[in-house]
């Protein structure tokens, strides 16, 4: 997982983005001015740095000149074009507007972890090791013949660890934005995950929602 600095002014929005990224296992810190941010930037070895354009004392487009070049998400309630080309243009990895769905921001930062080669492509939990590079899962040290469905929906559920996730959201993120499914299909699927992963107490059902890969830290 990866080590990840938080620029934000907004306590709540901080402390929110912080409890969700330690949720699926990143680490981090938090600032909430701008002059802070390049000082604690120098100071760690930090994989991303989520940043606020309009920060007290330095706006996020005067952070990013003085910090040494690190993945930046920036994260704005500026959604002008000017502003996300200037955001772009000064080495940003992505722009997200606010207000922003959590699972988005996961996500986003997920895939510029996968392009700039900072996150872990392995997992391992209870005997099974998933290698999420080679798409190879092994239980015990023996291949386990997962489908490539079945195989994406288990990323997804890592990649989002100990967050709940609707049948609904489970279909939109396996199988893609355009799939009209029934909900059984991601039920039928998890029981097929369960059984060849030894998973039955770690994949939860949700009561009326879906389900959770519960992993304790």
């Amino acid at each position: 997982m990866a080590h990840i600095l938080i620029v934000e002014d907004d306590r709540d929005i901080n402390d929110l983005i912080a409890r969700n990224l330690k949720l699926v296992g990143h680490t981090y810190q938090q600032v909430l001015t701008g002059p802070e941010a390049p000082a604690v930037a120098a100071e760690s070895d930090f994989d991303l740095i989520l940043l606020d354009v309009m920060l007290p004392g330095l706006d996020g487009f005067g952070v990013i000149q003085k910090i040494d070049r690190t993945p930046t998400i920036f994260i704005t309630a500026k959604d002008g074009l000017e502003d996300r080309l200037t955001g772009l243009s000064l080495g940003a990895d992505d722009y997200i507007v606010k207000p922003f769905e959590m699972l988005e921001l996961l996500a986003r930062i997920e895939a510029v972890l996968r392009r700039t080669q900072k996150n872990n492509t392995t997992f391992s939990l209870d005997g099974a090791n998933i290698d999420m590079t080679t798409r190879i899962a092994k239980v015990q040290g023996q291949e386990v013949d997962l489908s490539p469905k079945e195989f994406d929906l288990l990323e997804v559920l890592i990649r989002n660890q100990n967050i709940a996730l609707s049948r609904e959201k489970l279909l939109e993120l396996a199988w893609g934005y355009d799939y009209f499914g029934e909900t059984r299909t991601v039920d039928n699927h998890i029981q097929k995950l369960r059984s060849k992963l030894g998973w039955e107490d770690r994949i939860k059902t949700i009561y009326k929602l879906g389900y959770r890969l519960e992993v304790k830290r």
